[in-house]
């Protein structure tokens, strides 16, 4: 057995680190642009007690205590919730008992305090209503407590540094009657946290502000609070708590987020849907390029761009604009040269960018670091399949140039030893070991649980080369670029002989996880596998067999599938790659079902995470659970780092009916084709709205009629036709 100094060790990769259980207080999280903000149920922060917990802003926590007080005691909850948009938090609070000398002064429930807080352009807003019902004066003091420590979120990970900078003393600014709290960051960077009231506060305290409060009977009062972040001295405009209300409501559901088009049948159905989509609309953040969904909070709140891709794949038929703008990002963003200590080389596609002092220093190499094997072939594929959706040949053409960068890296750098598959392996040494979407050290092992050596070509990867060079190709022969399609369609073809030949293993009746840099099979039964069904490089023949294992119950645990089976050398259903279930990856393999015409497999995956969504909190599926069997009674086990929400969980929900029902979007031959519908036992119908395909547009409503579905066509406006296949 290994001693404990050797297990715990995780090879340099950027572990996120769970040393203690988390608190019993529920999270609310808040997000609006590039600053998001972890709370308990209170609407407080307590970093001290709940690491995680503070607002953070382009990768710093600008709030690390923020702490309501009631007779310096804390106030009694009532109830908490994130409004249905996320943009508001809203809890309702009252006084406890109040007592001296065994006598009660104040009975508990005399107060009604209603608290919300809100993000608006890198601020943090909030409101205090305090009503009286009691029947006679009351007179308390309340304060609030608050602290910044300005640490970069990789501190926050566990990540431990050297030397940090110059954090000052909170100084109240006698002109403003405001609270500066700052920072001189190592990397030259002076970072402060503003702190304002109003009315103005009767006593300032270096770390809080004290109020007396003096209600008649029946009385109400209201304080408001903002917490301004500020770069460089850099100031927005202030506006008031309610207009800023407005505008933040008015901007998240602006005509960039996904619209609400889907409803069914079933309330709590729909509840996921909308839950999945505020989540998306929320992590959608604005940027030059346009809008991109960030990946989830609190470790991913920047942009990914595996995340970015498959997210866009999964929403590409409800809301392709999103696609529009990730391949806008990072087509910008692709990398022009060499560089070992980013993982870089000549059109490469990013694999994350951060902005926090660790990474403006180099202290992490992910300021703007390109350790992703996947992320370039998925950057191909979201192109081809936005042009066959949208048939938008303007914007297709102004990122060719990157198109063909992308098809250049995948053929020349991406496969390192030029045998036809594309493998990865790190330059830098502050990399990640492991760069394919199951990233942490362990996630690719032999049979006999070795870890493989690399150079690695993944199984999946393959799959995303295939399908990016036969959609590509297709792009390619509609403008006018024959030469090119038929090269790309004949590598396309011979890609996918030799995926047979070196990938299939007969022991496992699946693809092999992957090649090692011996080119020995992994020959373990992973989930990886199905995702070439996803990209249709299966034969038909193998795909069953494929989807017969990912069903079974060594890999289904009656929520979702593994991302490893139960058997195999390092399972571990708490692990993050080993044995759990990642909604987004099941997605992923549902659509390859559906692909297959295994449409019966989709909708079960479907009513899986469906089920293990109404156990989650507010019908949000995180990141990942774990993977232990289903058991009659019980809630799906928690995963305790788990990203909630998480960009790529949000957008399975809408994948996953897409698969279902077995539809697809053809924008240059106007089509849109529903292939063996399948709803499931909950489902009695659905109806999607103002499916838009070119200039026209269609609704359209399927229901269960005897053991089949049928679809009808509601509205049609201009030339579309809906084809139904079975």
């Amino acid at each position: 057995m290994l001693p404990l100094d050797e297990l715990l060790k995780t090879d340099g990769q950027y572990y996120i680190q769970a040393s203690s259980a988390p608190a019993a207080e529920r999270t609310r999280v808040l997000k609006q642009d590039d600053t998001f903000g972890v709370f308990d149920e209170y609407g407080d922060i307590d970093a001290e007690e709940r690491p995680q917990e503070g607002v953070y802003c382009r990768g710093t926590r600008y709030l690390s205590c923020l702490k309501l007080k009631f007779l310096r005691g804390r106030p009694l909850l009532l109830s908490s919730t994130i409004r249905r948009d996320n943009v508001l938090c809203a809890v309702d609070l009252t006084n406890p008992d109040i007592s001296t000398e065994g006598r009660v002064l104040l009975h508990r429930g005399t107060l009604h305090i209603y608290r919300t807080q809100f993000l608006w352009q890198d601020r943090l807003y909030m409101s205090l209503r305090v009503r009286n019902f009691a029947l006679t004066a009351v007179e308390m003091s309340f304060g609030l407590e608050f602290g910044a420590d300005f640490a970069d979120i990789f501190e926050v990970r566990g990540e431990k540094r050297e030397q940090r900078g110059l954090l000052h003393d909170p100084q109240l600014d006698t002109r403003s009657g405001k609270v500066v709290l700052a920072y001189d960051g190592l990397d030259g960077v002076e970072r402060r946290t503003i702190v304002g009231s109003s009315p103005g506060v009767q006593v300032t305290l270096p770390s809080a502000l004290h109020f007396t409060l003096r209600l008649s009977a029946g009385e109400e009062q209201s304080y408001e609070f903002s917490f301004a972040f500020e770069k460089d001295r850099q100031v927005s405009i202030v506006s008031g708590f309610a207009e800023s209300l407005e505008a933040a409501a008015k901007t998240i559901a602006g005509p960039d987020r996904i619209p609400q088009l889907v409803s069914s049948s079933n309330d709590q159905f729909d509840n996921w849907l909308e839950r999945s989509r505020a989540d998306l609309n929320m992590l959608l953040t604005v940027g030059p390029a346009g809008s991109y969904p960030y990946a989830g909070v609190p470790w991913f709140s920047t942009p990914f761009g595996r995340d970015g891709v498959i997210v866009s794949l999964q929403c590409l038929w409800i809301a392709p604009l999103m696609a529009r703008g990730v391949l806008s990002f990072l087509t910008s963003t692709q990398a022009k040269e060499f560089s070992a200590e980013q993982d870089a080389e000549p059109g490469k596609i990013l694999h994350e960018a951060r902005e926090g002092e660790m990474a403006a220093l180099g202290e992490i190499p992910f300021r703007r670091y390109y350790g992703s094997v996947d992320a370039t072939p998925l950057y191909v594929m979201l192109a081809a399949a936005y042009y066959l959706r949208t048939r938008d040949r303007e914007f297709i053409e102004s990122i060719w140039p990157g198109i063909e960068l992308a098809l250049k890296w995948i053929d020349q750098y991406g496969d390192l030893d030029q045998d036809g598959f594309v493998e990865y392996h790190r330059q830098s040494p502050k990399g990640l070991v492991q760069q394919g979407w199951k990233d942490s050290h362990d996630s690719i092992f032999h049979a006999d649980g070795t870890l493989a050596e690399s150079p690695i070509a993944l199984c999946e990867v393959q799959g995303y080369v295939y399908s990016a060079k036969r959609g590509i190709a297709q792009v390619a022969a509609e403008l006018g670029r024959p030469e090119i399609a038929r090269r790309l369609s004949e590598d396309a073809r011979i890609l996918r002989e030799r995926f047979e030949q070196s990938f299939w293993c007969e022991r496992i009746s699946s693809y092999a996880l992957a090649l090692d840099n011996k080119k020995r099979q992994c020959e373990v039964r992973a989930s990886n596998a199905g995702h070439s069904l996803f990209c249709g490089i299966a034969s038909p023949e193998r795909a069953r067999m494929v989807a017969e294992q990912l069903t079974s119950e060594n890999s289904f645990n009656g929520w979702g599938i593994r991302t490893v089976a139960e058997g195999e050398a390092r399972y571990n259903p708490m692990s993050y790659h080993d044995g759990s279930v990642w909604p987004h990856d099941n997605s992923l393999i549902a659509a390859g079902f559906s692909g297959y015409r295994e449409t019966g497999l989709a909708a079960q995956v479907m009513a899986g995470l469906f089920e293990a969504s109404t156990h989650f909190e507010l019908n949000r599926l995180p990141e990942l659970f774990c993977g232990f069997a289903r058991r009659a009674g019980k809630a799906p086990t928690s995963y305790p780092v788990a990203c909630s929400p998480q960009a790529w969980s949000a957008g399975a929900a809408f994948l996953l009916l897409q698969a279902s029902i077995g539809l697809s979007i053809d924008a240059v031959r106007k089509q849109i084709v529903l292939t063996r519908p399948v709803l499931p036992a909950f489902l009695e119908q659905v109806r999607v709205k103002n499916i838009v395909v070119g200039e026209a547009s269609v609704d359209i409503m399927l229901f269960r009629s005897g053991n089949a579905v049928a679809v009808t066509v509601e509205r049609r406006d201009g030339d579309v036709d809906v084809v139904v296949l079975n």
